[in-house]
């Protein structure tokens, strides 16, 4: 997907100025509630037009104020999934899911009802009323009724937003699935940055209607570390489990991570923090936390007053966080090594 925008929308007080250019699959739109995100939703569909400026897809113009320039929503072939599945009450599962694709010219169907309801699980629902689906259900029914529209964009809408953490970290495998699997280029908008670290790879922050970073979803996870009261999240994917003396021990870089709960899922994440990890330059002699890790400082990265200091701990990666001072005290450098103390508490499933 190549997509260059250059557009300017003033509502009252409220004035979005932005300029970008982007060459990827999936691109993530960051910001809080009034930054302008769901604006240029919109100024892409084209469901408003920009007051100013100029919208290109592909080479293609989608809007030039100059050249008097705007392809209605209808003829973009831009689908949407919204942060509510306003499905249509009337109609079937099947019904909601081949509502776009009925629209859609027959040269542009490459995508059928059968590949997209297997790939969301929606196999066994086709037949039933969507008043009688769960809401993570009726989220995958929007998914795919979007994709079934065959687009060649597709736009997210804070489309996990509504649903509780357990739903939204099983529904962001069936959106990265069905993207991937048919090849449909993405922009995801959200405020949370887990989400962001899951879906996109390239990503434009906005603020009060203007951009003010543009970073890798990874790079503007570190850079927001010192103002982030959770600080930096790892993201781990544990092996299988067993249990051991009241705690349940999951393989990961090696060794064996120690939990104090058993994970529900076999597919599911643990998020731990970067401020949840006590680095010792020496082993410890004793220590309560039930994991301790011996690690190689890969590299490390200033953040406001802190430290970031990102490890290879046997095969995997964690980023830690200490007082700039303290790294200088323990003479945190890469190449060096340290030992990593994490309690059995610290650990979080999503999902």
């Amino acid at each position: 997907m190549k997509l260059a925008v250059e557009v300017v929308k003033s509502f009252g007080v409220f004035r979005l100025a932005a300029a970008f250019s982007s060459a990827g699959d999936r691109l993530g739109i960051f910001g809080e509630s009034g930054s302008g995100k769901s604006t240029l939703v919109n100024l892409l569909a084209g469901t408003m037009p920009p007051d100013e400026g100029a919208i290109f897809l592909d080479d293609e113009c989608l809007f030039s104020r100059e050249k008097g320039i705007n392809v209605p929503p209808e003829k973009r072939r831009i689908a949407i999934v919204f942060q509510h599945p306003h499905l249509f009450p009337h109609l079937s599962v099947r019904g909601n899911l081949l509502y776009g694709y009925k629209r859609c010219a027959p040269e542009n169907r490459r995508i059928d009802l059968e590949s997209v309801a297997g790939i969301l699980k929606l196999e066994g629902l086709l037949e039933r009323g969507v008043n009688n689906l769960s809401g993570g259900e009726k989220q995958r029914v929007a998914i795919g009724r979007a994709i079934l529209s065959n687009p060649r964009l597709l736009l997210m809408d804070e489309p996990l937003s509504a649903l509780d953490d357990e739903l939204k970290f099983q529904i962001i495998p069936y959106l990265k699935g069905v993207c991937e699997e048919f090849g449909i280029p993405f922009i995801f908008i959200s405020h949370s940055m887990t989400e962001m670290r899951l879906m996109a790879e390239r990503v434009i922050v906005f603020e009060k209607g203007r951009i003010v970073q543009q970073a890798t979803a990874d790079q503007l996870a570190r850079l927001r570390m010192p103002t982030s009261q959770v600080g930096y999240i790892n993201l781990l994917k544990l092996g299988p489990p067993r249990q051991v003396d009241g705690l349940y021990a999951y393989s990961w870089g090696g060794g064996e991570l120690l939990l104090s709960f058993p994970v529900r899922r076999p597919d599911s994440l643990i998020e731990l923090s970067s401020k949840d990890i006590i680095l010792f330059k020496r082993h410890p002699e004793a220590i309560s936390s039930r994991n301790l890790l011996r690690c190689r400082v890969v590299a490390t990265f200033e953040a406001g007053n802190r430290t970031g200091v990102e490890m290879d701990c046997g095969g995997e990666r964690l980023i830690a966080e200490v007082a700039r001072q303290a790294a200088v005290e323990l003479e945190i450098c890469a190449g060096g090594e340290l030992f990593a103390a994490i309690k059995a508490s610290a650990f979080r499933e999503l999902g």
